[in-house]
């Protein structure tokens, strides 16, 4: 018995999952996906007639919401160095105005989340009018940063195949030989797949901001599916991150 225990704990998978758990972004994607799976498991109670069942999932996914923007205190700071680093890049201009935009719109974002936050816990006490302006600002905010990177990978991704394109034309002395084409195009296609992929999580995630400012109408069932999904590929993404060799 004791050696069936330690072969699950010891388990090269548990490991893998206590690496990705042990950073800040991989716990963020964990709460994140608990959250939203709430959100969506509440709608689906409610709309069973289960009002009662509902109270802990509701519960659930308000204390996670709450804990999740103390955890993303000192975001801000992050992307506006992000900012300022692709500033400082060379590189193809839209792609790069794209970045310093994105950024900058999740530096707006974060920042006024973590007012939202404080008046939350009380920490600070603000007009229910002004709580709600700062509310809509921080949902402004979030949804130009995700439109900007949906645009970024746009551009990144046409800027990628045309190079692929060019690599394949190529002959092999210009390019150092059969391998070195091979390799190049690996590269490319692995970068292309990464943009894919965020590509992907922004379309799901657009909804929640768009769907808070009252651009669209989804009911909660939807929104918790497409919060519950993006965070998924972003804790898939975070465990490739930590756990796959490069």
């Amino acid at each position: 018995m004791a050696n069936v225990a330690s072969q699950v704990i010891l388990h090269p998978t548990a490991s893998a999952a206590l690496r990705v758990l042990g950073t800040t972004v991989g716990r963020d994607k964990v709460y994140r996906a608990t959250q939203y799976f709430a959100r969506f498991f509440a709608w689906y109670l409610i709309a069973g007639g289960h009002k009662v069942e509902a109270v802990r999932w509701n519960a659930l996914k308000g204390h996670l919401g709450t804990a999740r923007k103390l955890l993303r205190l000192g975001k801000p700071l992050e992307h506006l160095q992000a900012a300022l680093r692709a500033a400082q890049t060379t590189g193809d201009f839209k792609e790069q105005l794209t970045t310093i935009s994105r950024q900058l719109g999740y530096f707006g974002y974060l920042t006024y989340d973590a007012i939202v936050w404080a008046n939350a816990i009380k920490f600070i006490t603000l007009k229910p009018e002004t709580a709600e302006k700062v509310n809509k600002t921080a949902n402004r905010f979030w949804l130009a940063g995700i439109l900007f990177s949906i645009t970024h990978a746009v551009f990144k991704a046409g800027r990628l195949t045309k190079e692929a394109r060019e690599i394949r034309g190529l002959d092999e002395k210009n390019v150092g030989g059969e391998n070195a084409r091979e390799s190049q195009l690996r590269a490319l296609h692995a970068v292309r797949a990464a943009t894919r992929h965020q590509f992907i999580i922004d379309i799901f995630d657009l909804w929640l901001p768009a769907s808070n400012l009252g651009l669209v109408t989804l009911n909660e069932g939807f929104l918790g599916i497409f919060g519950f999904i993006s965070s998924v590929l972003g804790l898939q993404a975070q465990w490739l991150a930590v756990n796959v060799k490069k």
